[in-house]
């Protein structure tokens, strides 16, 4: 077992995670895999072995990522440059992971946007686009996948929601709205395709210290808030949420569908 530092801090090296077989060689797609919880989901897939594809918009933080994992696993894995807004562009690069690397056994659909915004200043194009960025290419990918996942004997699909729509958040109405979303378009789905033996579950994380979070939203007053409201008393880490995304994919977890697992370190 890992010791604890100091301050109730777990160490965070990647050798502290679990191994499953069932990963290596699997095709897994990450969206929104070049920074923050997708980019050490990228990582630790790649690290088990897995023929990892991640799609995102940011070139630049993608190439960091991929200079970064070079030569740490047997299969490098592959950038495809995609905006998830257009429907057409997103079903194009499913295609193209599938072509290139075989049948997507795992589908994480992680991208997502937190953007703060003032509910008496949303309008209905505010509103589509926050839909857009946070909802609607959930759907759209479970589509792609779904006929080659089914072929190759089922697969693993993994939604990630937030507890911002538990607390509930303010300041964030249309991602709040489409983060409870996902959690009803995960149950629905999971019996859509329980038959083809694909799973479909749902991760809903709290407040996980990413760069972006710690750049915009983790002043030290608000790092104190989440301190004091979660159970656990330290930050949350993406390798958190990635130990738990790791497990759904895997044949480990092939009993379990048409759940919404948190973590949140306890929040109350």
């Amino acid at each position: 077992m890992s010791k604890i530092r100091n301050g109730g801090e777990p160490p965070h090296s990647t050798d502290i995670f679990a191994t499953y077989p069932s990963l290596r060689d699997r095709v897994v797609l990450i969206t929104g895999g070049a920074s923050g919880i997708g980019a050490v989901l990228v990582e630790q897939f790649a690290l088990q072995g897995a023929r990892v594809a991640f799609l995102d918009i940011s070139v630049k933080s993608a190439t960091r990522l991929l200079d970064k994992l070079s030569g740490r696993s047997i299969h490098d894995p592959i950038f495809i440059e995609c905006d998830l807004t257009d429907i057409a562009a997103l079903q194009r690069s499913i295609s193209e992971v599938a072509s290139k690397s075989g049948a997507i056994r795992v589908l994480v659909n992680n991208a997502a946007d937190d953007e703060r915004h003032d509910f008496a200043e949303v309008t209905p194009e505010f509103w589509d686009h926050r839909m857009n960025v946070n909802l609607r290419h959930h759907f759209f990918a479970i589509q792609a996948v779904a006929s080659g996942m089914s072929a190759a004997g089922g697969g693993s699909i993994i939604n990630m929601s937030s507890i911002a729509w538990m607390i509930p958040s303010t300041g964030m109405p249309a991602y709040v709205a489409a983060k409870a979303a996902i959690v009803g378009l995960t149950r629905t789905m999971a019996r859509e395709l329980g038959p083809a033996a694909i799973r479909v579950n749902c991760v809903a994380p709290g407040a996980i210290s990413t760069e972006r979070q710690r750049r915009l939203w983790h002043t030290k007053e608000y790092l104190a808030e989440i301190k004091a409201r979660q159970c656990l008393k330290r930050e949350l880490m993406p390798e958190d949420v990635a130990r738990l995304v790791l497990f759904l994919a895997s044949d480990d977890s092939s009993a379990i569908t048409n759940q919404s697992y948190v973590i949140d370190g306890g929040w109350v």
